[in-house]
């Protein structure tokens, strides 16, 4: 009877343990996984990235970086340890004082350390988001001569050969900006919005515009990178930004695209500097 007795109260302490065990398994398993957040600040919208080590968690789009947006992300991510941050505007004081005080924070600039060779002249006027497109695919491709046709506000083609070198590119206005210009610049030309046309005649005004504008735009880039080709060979392509979903299919290259390619860069530097 006293080992029945006994044999049940070991059953019962086991079953209570695995109940505790079972029940607390998420918060087991969060404090050992520690998260990082990037923050890419561009000219039209902010995308935020959650890392947990090299892999892209979830991503989130808001029209503006806001200390309620921020402090949002962090009360739902209660691992996240490091941020990284990297904007073309100034970005408000009480978010970059909120970001120090509570995580292992770094404002990427042109002090901060990259895992490239940064060989452009005036380092301090390089866009961010060029850079981390570059360190991005240098990471994903280390041997390998890569272009990158960052398809945004402005699309931008910049390079980094096998060595880890990157020169600069070219930038050039996007899609909405050039139709914004044809508008602005001229008398009578209408604002044209993008839709998928694929004719070269215009058959009408509109028509004339989406055709001068999208199939200017497309010449240019496939010019661009038999260029690159003459000049890197082999050479992988690699096509990121707002825009690069209607113009991967539309270039005569082959092409991949990588829609979440700065913020993949940014995680590189983040990590390459918590070495």
């Amino acid at each position: 009877m006293y080992k029945l007795f006994l044999n049940f109260k070991i059953l019962f302490s086991i079953t209570l343990f695995l109940s505790f065990f079972f029940a607390n398994i998420h918060t087991f398993a969060n404090s050992n996984h520690k998260m990082k957040l990037v923050i890419d600040i561009g000219n039209t919208l902010v995308k935020t990235g959650l890392f947990e080590k090299k892999q892209l968690l979830e991503t989130k789009i808001s029209p503006e970086l806001t200390l309620g947006f921020i402090t949002s992300i962090a009360d739902q991510n209660k691992t996240i340890t490091s941020v990284i941050i990297s904007s073309v505007k100034e970005v408000p004081a009480e978010i970059i004082k909120y970001l120090r005080k509570k995580f292992s924070f770094i404002e990427l600039s042109e002090s901060i350390a990259i895992p490239i060779t940064n060989l452009y002249k005036t380092p301090g006027s390089l866009g961010k988001d060029r850079l981390a497109g570059i360190v991005a695919v240098h990471s994903l491709y280390p041997t390998e001569n890569v272009l990158v046709i960052d398809a945004g506000t402005c699309i931008t083609y910049d390079s980094i050969n096998a060595k880890g070198e990157y020169y600069g590119g070219s930038i050039s206005p996007g899609l909405n900006m050039r139709f914004k210009a044809l508008h602005t610049f001229t008398e009578k030309l209408p604002l044209v919005s993008l839709i998928n046309f694929n004719e070269l005649i215009g058959t009408d005004t509109n028509e004339s515009i989406l055709s001068g504008v999208i199939n200017g735009l497309i010449a240019e880039t496939d010019t661009i990178i038999e260029r690159y080709k003459k000049l890197y060979s082999p050479l992988k392509i690699i096509i990121c930004g707002g825009d690069s979903q209607f113009l991967v299919n539309r270039l005569k290259n082959s092409i991949f695209a990588i829609p979440d390619l700065v913020l993949i860069g940014l995680n590189e530097i983040l990590d390459y500097n918590e070495l």
